[in-house]
């Protein structure tokens, strides 16, 4: 049944805002593995673009303003729900998810098999 969820390198790219940037930049990288392929520096110690990488995936991420027409955040806690996820496929996935225990990841849901084939694990963003 795995066939049923094909791996698919980075062709659909997240994109991201947060209210510290730079913080979801590090991390990100020093919890999950990503790797900063670009990041372009705002004013005010913001950032105006970023654009980190894990394996052949990629997202993309910037500084949340106070102008909602440039980059609307709002937060789980804000309205009640999630309403976005990065789905990751990494080659050791429990190497993975004890990596981003020990680093302090908040583990929404703990790693197990699934009947489609694939193990998973999910985490809190920062």
């Amino acid at each position: 049944m795995s066939d049923l969820v094909p791996t698919i390198p980075g062709h659909v790219i997240p994109g991201m805002s947060y209210r510290d940037a730079s913080a979801a930049i590090d991390w990100l990288c020093r919890v999950f593995g990503f790797s900063p392929q670009l990041v372009v520096p705002g004013g005010n110690c913001t950032i105006a673009h970023a654009q980190l990488t894990i394996g052949k995936g990629m997202i993309m991420l910037g500084s949340a303003s106070n102008r909602e027409e440039d980059h609307p955040v709002n937060t789980p806690s804000e309205i009640g729900v999630n309403t976005r996820s990065v789905y990751a496929v990494v080659e050791d996935i429990d190497a993975h998810y004890s990596h981003a225990r020990a680093e302090g990841a908040e583990i929404a849901r703990e790693i197990e098999d699934q009947d489609y084939g694939r193990r998973l694990y999910g985490a809190t963003d920062l």
